[in-house]
């Protein structure tokens, strides 16, 4: 695995970590989630500009990119 591919990871994970402590759900339901509804390959495929943002700011991203997908 690259050095970005494992930085995207780790990313992903965090956005993971923080989601679940923010909703109160389990780490097992927000991976889930974030797989099934695409939110774990938005986050790596803008790695770049999102891991610079607060944690705040992820969470609502996250929040924005779920309310869109369930309309959808």
């Amino acid at each position: 695995m690259s050095k970005q591919d494992q930085d995207k990871s780790y990313f992903v994970a965090f956005c993971i970590e923080q989601y679940k402590v923010a909703k109160g759900m389990s780490g097992t339901d927000v991976a889930q989630l974030f797989f099934e509804k695409g939110v774990a390959s938005y986050l790596a495929d803008n790695f770049e500009v999102l891991h610079t943002q607060s944690r705040q700011w992820l969470i609502e991203e996250i929040d924005e990119i779920l309310e869109r997908r369930a309309k959808e």
